[in-house]
């Protein structure tokens, strides 16, 4: 199978696209095997992520640090994850599939047996810093993986089970951590974890095939150094203007210099990508952006990933400062929404290939508006099952729009391009998490300080609520893509 493709000047399609009807309509056992052993692993990566949130106040006690401390365990692992993504265009194009998954599941697995007996808090976050290089992998490595292998009619089927490993995962972090925390010592939230990592590396050592074909490609030092200011620099500047509590004295001397530094590094960054373009060599390929709806796509995640994170970060504060439920109780009041939004995804895969992407987007959009809208009204006596149904009816506009978001933004792009718009959008998820996550509890802190706990929730929410509607607007815009040449996209 070769990743050569032909296309013209504008990036679209050139006349060596096979038609439609080439894509084989099945897979083979062999692909459906890669696959499903690539979404558990990024299952079980992406658990972990969220599953420490719960934990800190038991961490500061066992271990003796202080909250500011504690918190360098979630905003370590962010950061690596911010710095490591971008270069998992030039990793997946350098390494066979198998060398990939080999590498990020053995960080994990080394990071999460680290984890868990580490005796100290340096070596927990160093622990944390080395799963995150595993987890920053695993993601575009699943979609690029997908994106050769699968035929383009099933593309949409396939991606919706990837809303489960990235929607139901998160969801279930701080209900499973809660849980163990109930009956067991911190320790076990990793050793819960490492048999399942160990299970999934073994398994892909055995039936991993590799997948496309590696290109011998020059690693610019330069880009990978630029990385670390402008995408760490962006995420740390942004989580701790979010991290601030009280709101009188605004963001931190801190955060101000770590965005400036990162929004100059980026811009750097953009300018050597451009210029290595010319040369075949960049670390991360920008030309995906010459895709409209590749454009379109990702800011439409942008989007819902910042309405999604601020709906994370405020429900459970809400949940907890407001209405006084424990960790537990709080865990498993925003699960069902969770569980909506992963278990949908198969059946929004399935419909977008019959339909594509406009009415599932546009729908999306506005349940998405008309929730946050809602929670914008909450006050200290709302029933909590009422909450409850909002964050459902918000999981299943988010459904709507992750999985036509995925597939129509990845689907026009040549094979050389995979690896490098995985990347982009898995790099754009982040740093719109950081934003969302960043502007919303700020201005919940600000609003609080002044008015009160239910004044700035309702401020935060209202807040996110006018950003969603950028996501009406952009679903509006969303058609359906074909592929860039759809007998070669599917493999074999």
């Amino acid at each position: 199978m070769s990743t050569e493709v032909s296309s013209n000047a504008s990036g679209q399609p050139g006349p060596a696209a096979a038609p439609k009807s080439a894509a084989p309509e099945k897979m083979s056992r062999e692909s459906v095997t890669i696959i499903a052993t690539l979404l558990v692993a990024t299952f079980v990566v992406i658990l972990n992520e969220t599953i420490m949130n719960v934990a800190l106040q038991r961490l500061m006690v066992d271990l003796n640090v202080d909250a500011p401390t504690v918190q360098w365990l979630s905003t370590g692992f962010m950061l690596t994850m911010a710095v490591v993504i971008p270069t998992t265009g030039f990793i997946l194009q350098s390494l066979s599939t198998r060398a990939v998954f080999m590498l990020a599941m053995g960080l994990f697995a080394g990071g999460t047996a680290l984890a868990a007996v580490a005796p100290g808090f340096e070596i927990l976050l160093l622990a944390r810093i080395v799963q995150a290089g595993g987890t920053a992998i695993m993601l575009p490595l699943l979609m690029t993986t997908i994106l050769t292998l699968v035929p383009l009619a099933k593309r949409g089927a396939v991606m919706g089970n990837v809303s489960i490993a990235i929607s139901v995962a998160p969801a279930m972090g701080p209900t499973v951590s809660g849980l163990i925390l109930e009956h067991f010592t911190w320790r076990f939230m990793f050793v819960f974890v490492l048999p399942v990592a160990l299970a999934a590396l073994a398994i892909g050592a055995k039936y991993l095939t590799n997948v496309g074909e590696t290109e011998k490609t020059k690693l610019d030092f330069l880009s990978v150094l630029l990385t670390v200011p402008a995408f760490g620099g962006l995420v740390y500047g942004l989580s701790q203007i979010g991290s601030g509590h009280g709101g009188q004295s605004g963001p931190g001397t801190v955060a101000i210099a770590a965005l400036v530094i990162g929004v100059a590094s980026l811009t750097v960054f953009v300018l050597r990508q451009l210029r290595l373009q010319k040369a075949e060599a960049p670390l991360l390929d920008l030309r995906a952006f010459n895709f409209r709806m590749f454009t379109v796509s990702v800011l439409l995640m942008v989007v819902a990933m910042m309405a999604l994170f601020g709906g994370v970060i405020l429900l459970p504060l809400y949940l907890q400062e407001i209405r006084g439920l424990g960790s537990l109780e709080t865990g498993l009041a925003l699960l069902p929404g969770g569980l909506a939004m992963g278990l949908l995804g198969p059946f929004i895969g399935r419909l977008f290939d019959k339909v594509g992407p406009l009415p599932l987007t546009v729908t999306g959009s506005v349940l998405m508006v008309l929730a946050l809208w809602q929670f914008s009204m909450l006050d200290a006596g709302t029933p909590v099952w009422w909450i409850v149904t909002l964050h459902v009816g918000l999981s299943f506009g988010l459904a709507l729009l992750f999985t036509p978001a995925f597939t129509t933004g990845l689907n026009p792009l040549p094979p050389h391009l995979y690896s490098h718009g995985s990347a982009i959008m898995s790099t754009a998820q982040q740093v719109a998490g950081a934003a969302g996550t960043a502007l919303l509890v700020s201005i919940f802190a600000v609003v609080s300080a002044a008015s009160g706990l239910v004044a700035g929730m309702s401020a935060a929410f209202l807040t996110a609520t006018v950003i969603a509607l950028a996501a009406v607007v952009l679903s509006a815009m969303m058609r359906k893509t074909e592929g860039a040449a759809p007998g070669q996209a599917a493999g074999h």
